[in-house]
């Protein structure tokens, strides 16, 4: 993950998530990670309800990335989701 550039890659999640999501959820993205070699993956989280399994699961992929050298960001996150990773302490984790 060289270069001035960084390389993006887009996922879409939706849901609802349950918690029998999460493995295979992160399975899945860090397997397009490796592929892509991507520095920022960018999730598309447009209708995904805000609750702690949904948080839960976007902080897997975030610590999951970490691991790849990569980072997750946030897009189209409602209104809801944003004060739920706030009030979980996870702001800055969790970035838009």
């Amino acid at each position: 993950m060289t270069g001035s550039t960084p390389a993006t890659v887009g996922v879409s999640i939706r849901g609802p998530i349950t918690r029998a999501d999460l493995s295979g959820l992160c399975d899945r993205v860090c397997g397009l990670m490796q592929i892509t070699r991507a520095d920022v993956v960018l999730c598309d989280v447009h209708g995904v309800e805000a609750d702690a399994v949904t948080v839960d699961a976007l902080a897997r992929l975030q610590l999951a990335a970490q691991r790849h050298g990569c980072r997750v960001k946030l897009y189209r996150a409602s209104d809801e989701l944003r004060q739920l990773v706030r009030f979980m302490g996870l702001h800055d984790v969790l970035v838009e």
